[in-house]
């Protein structure tokens, strides 16, 4: 059966996002000097006229000084920063796309994309510069192709803060028109997302997809909020899809203004929403978790946030109304992926409590269904792989022509690798996965690839990697068979632990820990039964409880 939203399409207008942005007529006519993002420790601020300004500026400077081409790809490797949406409108207004970075990846982690993604130039905090040289060195990137943003500067001069890209003053000026970019053909962004071979994969978003994305979300459960009454607080990671076009984007189109934080730290993230007045705030369940039960939540006053909406995990009636009880704040649930620009679903703002534990309601423009593992599709009610269709679904694996066409259906139809249903209510829940991704507070990790690095361990013979279910998130366990002669105790699981963290991300450390088994099941294809292993966790940690 296939679905279709509730809400009435939207038509999507034919322009790049620069021209969403600045050219076309704005829908909500808030001022010029309306302040849309804010850094919340130190105040500064972008107001949408000085944004616009800046960001013609850069990609001027671009042009002049790197001679950039339609097509050139700048990463940003950064943490969540207010000069971000410069470099990305600048980078637009010069004709390139953008590719964001975890900023906590290793040097082989980020060479991996920068290798994949050809990038022409980068952008980081000063903090991040001793990973950035590594990797650049490692890929013969010009050091001159190195720029910084944030609020730090380079004391040697070696490395330009972005507002240093200009066009130099004895160069002509430079009245060239902004590069027009065709919304449907040319990519806004290349973020990487975890593929199940372990190796990360470049989702292709072309500027109808986010534009498309960002008029979906506003004709539906944005009719909520506007600019003279809300404030949102940026907390998510903004080199996140769900951070980029909730947080950057949307403010930017709405005229919201965005309060920046940093990296997550409670303290902050509370104190922010107590002085700034923050009435809205997206987020992901494990800051929920804080909210049900940490004191220092007690110790500010909350009571300006009209919403909270999670997404990246679904969450359980009893922890939603455990933080509506203790703090009176209201909770709604959202769905998307990377690939879907992000959001496809959201529980409306008025139906929050009726529907706890849906991921809520399909947005307008797409159409769904769900299908059977052998592709048939399933009436309302019965579980099936969710599959989706409309503007706002990416373009494809960066490079990645096979990724790309396994992802579809003959159809047409993205498979999300989601499973769930839908209810007489048109609410979709989802029940289970069919990717074997583990999902860490919205971070993507493939077993693969952590299996492919402790086998190179001299104490692993054989290993296997599942998420396990820990303060309502995955986490990574390894289950490793040791070779004879090594003795199998905490001390060897710590030796193996500390020398992953070293080469691993904070996301892909294994804190869901290590146990020691005779062997790995397997299938007679060599193939690792995962569910063999997933259901031996369940029942230590049905053991554990009894014995408490």
């Amino acid at each position: 059966m296939t679905f279709s939203a509730i809400y009435p399409d939207v038509k999507i207008p034919e322009v790049d996002l620069w021209g969403l942005m600045f050219e076309k007529e704005r829908e909500e006519n808030f001022p010029l000097d309306k302040i849309i993002y804010r850094d919340a420790i130190t105040s500064r601020s972008y107001s949408y006229s000085e944004l616009h300004s800046a960001a013609i500026a850069f990609g001027q400077g671009l042009r002049s000084e790197w001679g950039w081409k339609k097509g050139d790809i700048m990463t940003l490797f950064t943490p969540n920063s207010i000069d971000m949406p410069v470099i990305m409108y600048g980078t637009f207004f010069a004709g390139g796309i953008v590719s964001t970075a975890n900023p906590s990846y290793s040097v082989d982690e980020l060479v991996f994309q920068l290798r994949d993604n050809g990038t022409k130039a980068i952008a980081t905090f000063k903090s991040l510069l001793p990973t950035v040289t590594a990797a650049a060195e490692k890929l013969g990137i010009s050091s001159k192709r190195i720029i910084l943003i944030g609020d730090e500067r380079d004391p040697t001069s070696r490395f330009k803060h972005f507002d240093q890209i200009a066009r130099p003053e004895s160069a002509p000026l430079d009245d060239r028109p902004r590069e027009i970019l065709d919304p449907d053909s040319d990519l806004a962004f290349i973020v990487y997302s975890s593929g199940t071979t372990g190796l990360p994969k470049g989702v292709m978003l072309s500027h109808r997809n986010i534009v498309a994305n960002l008029l979906m979300v506003t004709s539906s459960v944005g009719k909520s909020y506007n600019w003279k009454n809300d404030k949102v607080i940026g907390i998510l990671p903004f080199y996140h899809l769900y951070g980029l076009t909730c947080l950057l984007h949307q403010p930017l189109y709405r005229g919201i203004e965005m309060v920046a934080v940093e990296r997550f730290d409670l303290e902050i993230f509370l104190r922010t929403i107590q002085n700034a007045r923050i009435t809205f705030a997206y987020v992901a369940p494990p800051v929920l978790v804080h909210l049900a039960s940490n004191p220092m939540a007690h110790k500010f006053d909350l009571s300006s946030l009209r919403m909270v909406t999670s997404g990246a995990a679904p969450l359980t009636r009893e922890l939603v109304e455990t933080i509506h009880n203790r703090l009176n704040i209201r909770i709604n649930q959202a769905y998307g992926l990377s690939e879907t620009s992000p959001v496809t679903h959201a529980q409306p703002w008025d139906d929050w409590h009726a529907s706890v534990g849906s991921v809520g309601k399909l947005m307008p423009n797409l159409t769904a269904k769900c299908l059977s593992p052998e592709g048939a599709e399933v009436p309302a009610g019965e579980n099936g792989e969710l599959c989706l269709k409309g503007p706002s679904i990416f373009r494809g694996y960066w490079k990645n022509e096979q990724g790309t066409a396994i992802s579809f259906t003959t159809d047409g139809y993205y498979k999300t690798g989601d499973v769930g249903y839908h209810d007489k209510e048109e609410n979709f829940y989802v029940t289970d996965r069919v990717k074997e991704l583990i999902k860490y507070k919205g971070f993507q990790v493939a077993p693969a690839e952590l299996e492919g690095l402790l086998i190179s361990h001299p104490s692993v013979n054989d290993v296997a990697v599942i998420g396990i279910d820990q303060d309502h998130t995955e986490v990574p366990r390894a289950y490793i068979v040791v070779p004879n002669g090594i003795e199998r105790s905490s001390t060897t699981a710590d030796t193996i632990r500390t020398w992953m963290d070293a080469k691993v991300s904070p996301h892909k450390k294994l804190r869901g820990g290590i146990r020691f088994v005779d062997e790995i099941p397997k299938s007679a294809a060599g193939k690792i039964l995962r569910r063999t292993l997933k259901d031996t966790a369940k029942q230590e940690q049905i053991s554990s409880k009894s014995k408490l």
